[in-house]
C-alpha cells in the first residue's frame, strides 16, 4: 500500500479515533493549539469511561474539564500555567508539569502517553504533513506516543528546518473543525493581550540602547519584553541576527526591512530559527510560509544552551513579575501562587552567558497592582519560584533606566536595581537593603 492510499485508508471521525482511550489511560495534547474535533470527542469518551490523565501544555481552548466537578473524569496536567487554568491551578484542581521544554527530548524521563492529539496540514506530495506554525517538542512527542491521532488542518503552515513527520508516523487522522463548542483563546496562547503604554515605551528605548550591531536575538513570549520590537528597540540597527523560542510581531518587519540578515551568525547564517512562530497577523503567517529564511526546530535544539551559545552576541531579553535586591529573577510565581511558566527563559540565560559577547536583559515595569507595589523588592515573597538565579542576573531594564549587575557585590546590586525602582519605593527598598544586604 502506497502512502496515498495509507492516509485515506486511516481516516475515522474523532468518536470512533478516542474510542481506543479507556479509564486509566495517559492522554496527552501536542504543544500548540489543541485540535478542537479530538478536544470535544475526548471530552465526550473522557464522561463515558472515566479517570483519564489529560496533559494540556499549553491552554489554549476552554474546555469543560477546566470546570469544577470534572476532577474525578480527568485529571489534568498543564506545562504552562495560561489564563485560562489559573484559577483551577489557585484552587489545586490541576498539577504542573515542571521544567517541560527542558528534558521532553530526553527518552525515560517520563511516561510516554497512551494517546497523542495532535495537529498537522495535509500531507505533500511526498507524504509529509507540516506541523504548522508551533513546533516544540510534538515531533519527539509524536515518535514516542503509543497511539497517535491527527487533525487536519488546512490551515497549518509549512515552514524549513525540521518541521515535518511523514503520514506513515500516525495512527488515525481526522477531519480539522474550525468552529465548536468549546472557544478559543484570545491568541495561540490564551493570553489577553493589551496594548503597550508609556512605560513600556520607556522600557523599549532603554532596551535599545543595549543592542549591538550584528546581536543574534531571542525575546521571550508574553509580558514586557514582547513589546520591544513593535515599539522600535531595534530600529536603525543592521545585519541582526534571531535565535528565539519564539518569534514575536515584528519580527517579520525586521526581516523585510532587513534589519534582520542573520549574515554575523556562526549556525544558521541567514536564517531565522525558532522553535514557533504563532501569533502573529495571517499577513506575516503567509510571509513565513515556505520562506527559506524561516527554520523551526524541535525544543530540544533551539532551547540547549550549547547550541544558543554558538552564536556570539546573543542577546537574550524576557520578562519578569519581580526581582529581589541579590539578583533573583521571578517569572512564573509570586509566593505559592502560580501564574505564568519559564519556558525558554533559563536555557537562554545561560547561552547568553555562555556566548561570546553575550548578554541576559530582564524587562519589567516597576510596578504592580496600580503601582501599589514595587517589582524590585528587598526579598521574594516566601514561596515564590526563582525562574532565573543572581547568578546569572545580567542586565534589569525597568523605564526608570538600566541596571547592570553581572560582576558586582551585593551592595552594588542593591544600589543598581533602587536606582532603577519606582521612586515612590526607592527610600524603603534603600532601608531594607541595609538591613538585610549591607555588612
Amino acid at each position: 500500500m502506497d502512502w496515498e492510499q495509507d492516509y485515506k485508508h486511516k481516516f475515522v471521525t474523532p468518536e470512533e479515533a478516542l474510542k481506543i482511550v479507556k479509564a486509566g489511560d495517559y492522554v496527552s495534547f501536542a504543544y500548540g493549539t489543541e485540535p478542537l474535533s479530538l478536544g470535544l470527542a475526548l471530552l465526550d469518551r473522557g464522561a463515558e469511561v472515566g479517570n483519564v490523565r489529560v496533559t494540556v501544555p499549553a491552554p489554549g481552548r476552554d474546555f469543560a474539564w477546566y470546570d469544577r466537578g470534572w476532577e474525578d473524569v480527568f485529571h489534568v496536567e498543564v506545562a504552562h500555567v495560561l489564563p485560562i487554568v489559573q484559577q483551577m491551578m489557585s484552587e489545586k484542581r490541576c498539577d504542573f508539569i515542571v521544567g517541560a521544554l527542558t528534558w521532553t527530548h530526553q527518552p525515560g524521563v517520563r511516561r510516554a502517553p497512551d494517546v497523542i492529539l495532535t495537529q498537522l496540514s495535509p500531507p505533500d506530495e511526498h507524504g509529509y504533513c507540516s506541523l504548522g506554525a508551533s513546533l516544540w517538542n510534538r515531533k519527539q512527542a509524536i515518535k514516542e506516543a503509543k497511539v497517535v491521532i491527527a487533525e487536519i488542518n488546512t490551515g497549518l503552515i509549512r515552514t524549513y528546518g525540521d518541521n515535518f513527520i511523514h503520514c506513515s508516523e500516525i495512527d488515525y487522522f481526522v477531519e480539522h473543525v474550525p468552529t465548536g463548542r468549546a472557544p478559543g483563546g484570545t491568541d495561540m496562547l490564551g493570553r489577553k493581550t493589551a496594548g503597550p503604554g508609556e512605560r513600556e515605551k520607556m522600557i523599549a528605548a532603554n532596551i535599545s540602547s543595549l543592542v549591538r550591531e550584528g546581536d543574534c536575538f531571542e525575546i521571550g513570549v508574553g509580558g514586557t519584553a514582547e513589546w520591544v520590537i513593535r515599539l522600535g528597540a531595534f530600529e536603525g540597527k543592521n545585519d541582526l541576527g534571531v535565535h528565539s523560542e519564539n518569534l514575536p510581531p515584528g519580527i517579520v518587519d525586521l526581516v523585510r526591512k532587513g534589519v534582520v540578515t542573520g549574515e554575523r551568525k556562526n549556525i544558521h547564517k541567514g536564517k531565522v530559527v525558532s522553535t514557533a512562530c504563532g501569533g502573529s497577523s495571517k499577513e506575516d503567517m503567509d510571509f513565513i510560509n515556505m520562506n527559506p529564511v524561516f527554520e523551526l526546530y524541535g525544543s530540544e535544539y533551539v532551547l540547549d544552551p550549547r547550541v544558543i551559545s554558538t552564536n556570539d552576541n546573543v542577546l537574550a531579553i524576557n520578562s519578569a513579575l519581580a526581582i529581589d535586591l541579590t539578583g533573583q529573577i521571578a517569572a512564573e510565581s509570586i509566593g505559592n501562587r502560580m501564574v505564568s511558566s519559564t519556558g525558554g527563559q533559563l536555557a537562554f540565560a545561560i547561552g547568553a552567558s555562555l556566548s561570546k559577547g553575550g548578554r541576559n536583559v530582564t524587562a519589567l515595569v516597576s510596578t504592580a497592582q496600580g503601582g501599589t507595589r514595587s517589582r524590585i523588592v528587598p526579598a521574594l515573597d516566601p514561596g515564590t519560584v526563582v525562574t532565573v538565579p543572581r547568578t546569572l542576573a545580567d542586565y534589569v531594564v525597568t523605564e526608570y533606566g538600566i541596571a547592570h549587575l553581572k560582576g558586582k557585590t551585593q551592595r552594588e546590586r542593591a544600589e543598581e536595581l533602587i536606582a532603577i525602582a519606582h521612586p515612590d519605593f526607592r527610600a524603603e527598598l534603600k532601608k531594607e537593603a541595609q538591613k538585610l544586604l549591607y555588612p
